[in-house]
């Protein structure tokens, strides 16, 4: 999976071919979105009922289509398991920064509420690390909006999106900056790729 991401493979894909077996460029549309699915929701703990329903299958095929994956990644799986058991002896999992956050629902006496922890418990590492790497690029481009003494303001951000107001003026400067800090200001195994899009509105912007 590292690989695909850094060969700039479409990742649905190369899990579907993986899933399915077959060549990737064999998969189909309808393959690759169960693949998606399964990408977005095997760390959050999606069930097969979860599954089955979101992308209507039957609940048998939905079982077999997440016990494929994990069985071909294998690394996730490991992954899945070694946060579990952190989290119930630690009571707490942490980003790779190292902001952390308790999970006291894995001592519930509910079943359901405990669930809730160990989806919590896979959830915040992946989320709470691209929460924290979203930060760090904020700050990289308030500080070169500053260094540069540009008249571009951070309007708003949106999950994994940076909003600015930018003059006209200084559009291809910040394009330039803002790619920059929202692909380096953190090295990972895999690429960061920004997308920078533009318009006179927020609409025409996406």
């Amino acid at each position: 999976m590292i690989k695909a991401f850094q060969n700039g493979v479409d990742i649905h894909k190369e899990v579907a071919s993986k899933v399915f077996n077959k060549p990737i460029d064999e998969v189909t549309k309808e393959e690759r979105t169960s693949a998606k699915a399964v990408n977005f929701g095997i760390v959050y703990g999606i069930s097969d009922f979860g599954l089955a329903e979101q992308i209507k299958v039957t609940k048998k095929e939905a079982k077999e289509y997440i016990e494929e994956y994990l069985r071909k990644y294998q690394g996730i799986k490991n992954y899945m398991e070694e946060i579990d058991k952190i989290a119930k002896e630690k009571g707490y999992v942490m980003t790779i920064f190292g902001r952390r956050r308790n999970i006291p629902e894995l001592k519930s006496q509910n079943y359901m509420v405990r669930q809730f922890g160990s989806r919590a418990a896979l959830n915040m590492p992946i989320q709470g690390t691209a929460a924290d790497i979203m930060k760090l690029a904020m700050i990289e481009v308030d500080k070169k909006i500053e260094e540069y003494k540009l008249k571009t303001k951070i309007l708003l951000q949106v999950h994994d999106e940076l909003l600015l107001e930018v003059p006209q003026e200084e559009k291809e400067q910040v394009t330039k900056m803002l790619k920059d800090a929202m692909e380096n200001v953190v090295k990972l195994s895999v690429p960061l790729i920004a997308e920078v899009s533009e318009g006179y509105d927020w609409y025409s912007c996406k």
